[in-house]
């Protein structure tokens, strides 16, 4: 229900920019060139955690992706998948581009704990792996969304944790649905998540994933979010690769 009534709600409401406020419009042009329109780069988080994917990232988490990214995740602003979707699909373009088979991309998100998709009423990181999906097969890439990994214990709020607490706390959190494993043969798999902060969930979703993939030679070699934090951002160099601009 809670779900429905933003939908509804989002039509009959005035709408503003989920960047700045704007008003009469879901995301600005400036605030939409802030959060897609720069070039990927590929993040590292320092210190970076044993077994992390190579990440890119499109924009650092600060200003107008920031204010999106929360925007959708905590305020429920649904109508934000679709550009944060659009940033997504930047960076898993900028790492794995297409794949030299021709096999589709398999964007693999990183669920959310169960409490959080309860009080949210829904699931942030997939609904903007759903759509960088569609993005990427509107731009000619065979893409599809594999949403595999399950939360297999609790954990604790990440907030206010070092680098070193929450790889603890993360360490054996996640594992793939039963099997997933001959799934993810079939394409090239992606990681995707919103943000990087520490790169420990992506660190262990990646174990969860190798841990199924490993014996058929398949290992998870890169991931993408929508923003990374701004001093990983800052210090990567963007990607040699022009994005298209076109996209819709």
């Amino acid at each position: 229900m809670r779900g429905w009534w933003r939908e509804i709600s989002g039509l009959v409401l005035p709408v503003s920019c989920g960047g700045c406020g704007r008003t009469r419009t879901e995301l600005c042009e400036t605030c939409g060139v802030r959060l897609y329109g720069g070039v990927p780069r590929r993040v590292r988080p320092s210190p970076e955690p044993p077994g992390l994917p190579t990440v890119h990232a499109a924009a650092g988490y600060e200003g107008a992706a920031r204010a999106v990214l929360l925007a959708h995740k905590e305020r429920g602003v649904l109508a934000m998948a679709r550009p944060l979707g659009r940033a997504l699909a930047g960076a898993v373009r900028a790492g794995a581009g297409r794949d030299p088979d021709g096999r589709p991309l398999l964007l693999v998100p990183v669920p959310s704990a169960r409490r959080a998709v309860a009080a949210r009423g829904h699931d942030p990181a997939h609904r903007i792996a759903l759509a960088a999906a569609a993005q990427l097969r509107r731009d000619g890439v065979p893409a599809t969304v594999a949403a595999v990994l399950r939360q297999r214990r609790a954990v604790a709020d990440q907030s206010g944790l070092t680098a070193a607490e929450r790889r603890a706390n993360l360490a054996g959190a996640l594992d793939a649905a039963a099997g997933s494993g001959r799934l993810l043969t079939a394409g090239r798999v992606v990681l995707v998540d919103d943000l990087l902060t520490t790169g420990a969930t992506l660190a262990e979703a990646a174990r969860a994933l190798d841990a199924v993939c490993g014996s058929a030679g398949s290992r998870v070699r890169d991931a993408a979010v929508v923003a990374a934090s701004p001093s990983a951002f800052d210090a990567a160099c963007p990607v040699g690769r022009k994005i298209n601009r076109n996209w819709n």
